[in-house]
C-alpha cells in the first residue's frame, strides 16, 4: 500500500449486518463509538448497518421485504384510513338511482 494516501482513521472495522447477524472485518474511516471483539481476540471498532450482502436479497436470492423504517405499515394505514371515506361505484349508482327517485 502507498504511503500517505489514506485518512489517519484507516482501520479495520468489524460491520455488524443487524438483519442477519452477520459480521464482516473490512478497512474503513467509518466513525463508530461502539468496539467489539472479532475471532482473532482482537478487539475493533463496531459499526452496524441494516443491509449487507448477507441480507440483501439481490445477492441472497430469497425475495424478501426489509422494512425497518415501518414504511408499509404507514403506507397501508394511510391507504385504509383514504379508503375509509371513498365510496365504491356500486355504492356511487345506488345512490344516484334513490336520489333520481326520490326526486320523481
Amino acid at each position: 500500500m502507498k504511503k500517505d494516501i489514506h485518512p489517519e482513521n484507516y482501520r479495520q472495522v468489524i460491520f455488524l449486518d443487524t438483519s442477519s447477524g452477520e459480521r464482516f472485518l473490512i478497512s474503513s474511516t467509518a466513525e463508530t463509538d461502539k468496539t467489539d471483539k472479532w475471532k482473532d481476540g482482537k478487539e475493533y471498532p463496531l459499526k452496524e448497518i441494516e443491509i449487507s450482502s448477507a441480507s440483501h436479497p439481490f445477492y441472497t436470492g430469497k425475495d424478501t421485504v426489509v422494512d425497518t423504517a415501518g414504511r408499509v405499515e404507514k403506507f397501508k394505514a394511510r391507504r385504509a384510513a383514504q379508503q375509509k371515506g371513498v365510496k365504491s361505484k356500486a355504492e356511487k349508482k345506488a345512490e344516484k338511482k334513490t336520489k333520481r327517485e326520490s326526486k320523481k
